[in-house]
């Protein structure tokens, strides 16, 4: 660990008025940085490995991966941002492993993000990789920056969604996709 990291850690805790001598403490710039590992791991992501294996498939009914948990920090305030997102795409001939679906939207969610990109950074990969009619993403998430500090409003959801191709053009794609992921 990088010590110009450690101390800057070290400088955080002492700006909030903490004492970084205290026991609970001593391990804490360490431990932060090792969840660095997990939560900003997208950074080290590589879309088209994530997408390189498709498989051709006579297959153009649309394909969804609901409820997918996911979590994310906001650039903005460096706090969690948490929810489920639905992703699906209509295939043209060409499918990938539904767990693929799942690893895109970690990527993108695993860095310091706003929640209307991740949703347009998953149709965007989809579109390019896969060549569907159509890709969707929707994201129903809950932030903390928004719950725990200014308004906070701790019921509230905000609901993101970006489209393409036959989602986007065709409404009777649009509302099977919205009834497929209220099941």
């Amino acid at each position: 660990m990088s010590m110009d990291i450690k101390s800057t850690i070290v400088n955080q805790l002492k700006y909030i008025g903490e004492d970084i001598s205290r026991e609970g403490l001593l391990g804490t710039p360490t431990r932060v940085v090792a969840s660095w590992g997990t939560l900003y791991s997208g950074y080290k992501s590589d879309i088209s490995k994530i997408l390189e294996v498709t498989f051709n498939e006579d297959c153009d009914e649309m394909v969804v991966l609901r409820d997918i948990e996911m979590y994310s920090t906001c650039e903005h305030h460096l706090l969690p941002f948490w929810g489920k997102a639905h992703i699906a795409y209509i295939p043209n001939n060409k499918i990938v492993g539904v767990s693929k679906l799942a690893r895109v939207l970690e990527c993108y969610s695993r860095r310091l993000q706003i929640q209307e990109r991740i949703c347009k950074q998953v149709v965007e990969a989809l579109d390019k990789y896969l060549s569907p009619l159509g890709s969707a993403c929707i994201i129903e998430a809950q932030h903390f920056c928004m719950t725990s500090r200014g308004v906070e409003k701790q019921k509230s959801k905000m609901v993101t969604s970006s489209l393409s191709g036959v989602f986007k053009t065709e409404a009777s794609a649009r509302e099977e996709l919205l009834e497929l992921i209220k099941m």
